[in-house]
């Protein structure tokens, strides 16, 4: 299901730019299609990897978990890659797998992309994204003001929930002792960690049952 923002292949066919040439961002939207996963990263178009199966189950999961919880409380929008976060003027142009933006900050949401940071992010690091997720996403995610990260790692079966503090800077969010996290920017939105590392997934019906009962 989960996809990144594609590029025409050349970008520059009709330019006759070479594909190492710099391009602005409104350049990089208009010429985005459905051909090749890209971001737009210190003002070059960067290719991505196709995403795995496992990633691919995963993502849409979260997406019907997280999207049940705002859907029910109307409590904002959930979008999903290919579509494009920006979240600072001089940051990078990401494709974030999984993104929630509370409907206090709706007028972000432009046509093609997101001018200004989502309120929450999650990002499915793959073998090929761990020095993107783990190192560029996180700092540009927290400079943007990102106000929750979430870094889940099915190879390595680690989940880490970053919160932006007050003083701008992203800290470990709490897993409690029976292995659920419950967000910081969705109060009520509980997580049972070891369900992304089942297999298969558990059913969305199954999983808010499990809430249900505790």
């Amino acid at each position: 299901m989960a996809q990144h923002a594609r590029i025409k292949q050349p970008p520059d066919i009709h330019s006759g730019r070479s594909p190492e040439t710099y391009i602005s961002y409104e350049e990089f939207l208009a010429i985005a299609d459905d051909d090749r996963p890209a971001e737009w990263v210190n003002g070059k178009v960067v290719h991505m990897a196709p995403v795995s199966d496992e990633h691919n189950a995963l993502t849409y999961f979260l997406i019907r978990f997280i999207g049940e919880f705002v859907e029910t409380y109307q409590v904002g929008v959930i979008r999903h890659e290919p579509f494009q976060m920006k979240t600072g003027p001089s940051l990078s142009g990401r494709e974030p797998d999984i993104f929630f933006v509370a409907n206090e900050n709706l007028s972000r949401l432009k046509k093609n992309h997101m001018d200004g940071p989502a309120d929450l992010v999650v990002e499915i690091v793959s073998p090929e994204s761990q020095e993107r997720d783990r190192v560029e996403k996180y700092q540009e995610y927290q400079q943007g003001g990102v106000r929750e990260y979430w870094l889940i790692d099915p190879e390595r079966q680690e989940a880490i929930f970053y919160r932006r503090n007050a003083q701008g800077t992203y800290e470990p969010g709490p897993i409690r002792e029976d292995g659920i996290y419950e967000s910081a920017v969705l109060p009520g939105l509980r997580l049972r960690v070891s369900w992304l590392w089942q297999h298969p997934l558990p059913t969305l019906r199954s999983a808010l049952a499990e809430l249900e009962s505790r």
